[in-house]
């Protein structure tokens, strides 16, 4: 079982940064992929980004993957010691707004929401412009 918490929304203006949290609990942190989504008010939870699980290797190779909507301007790093995953948010815009939740599950590296087991309550962003 994984619990995740999110941290760190909150409004900003157009062309501002934020960075999110997410603190799993749990002492398989390594082993699950983790990664970000969000839902914006009337519309559909999409996906942000991900980072790939370990897969045991001594060298970890952290591979991401992003949404083309946020490429270039958002990035996802994870300190497993922490059992922590970010989501650095640069260069916002109005349409960034939406909840955003952290997600935990096994597979390597995945991008759609039934590859995900654990989610987080989310947290709020908004963006004015």
């Amino acid at each position: 079982q994984v619990q995740l918490v999110e941290s760190g929304g909150g409004l900003v203006q157009a062309g501002g940064s934020l960075r999110l949290s997410c603190a799993a609990s749990g002492r398989t942190f390594s082993s699950h992929a983790m990664a970000w989504f969000r839902q914006a008010p009337g519309k559909e939870r999409e996906f942000v980004g991900t980072i790939k699980r370990s897969d045991g290797r001594i060298y970890y190779d952290g591979r991401t993957y992003y949404a083309d909507s946020v490429k270039g301007r958002f990035t996802i790093s994870r300190d497993n010691a922490k059992n922590t995953v970010y989501l650095q948010m640069n260069s916002l815009k109005p349409e960034d707004t939406a909840v955003y939740y952290c997600a935990a599950g096994t597979k390597y590296i995945a991008t759609k929401i039934d590859d995900y087991d654990y989610w987080g309550q989310g947290t709020q962003v908004t963006v004015s412009s």
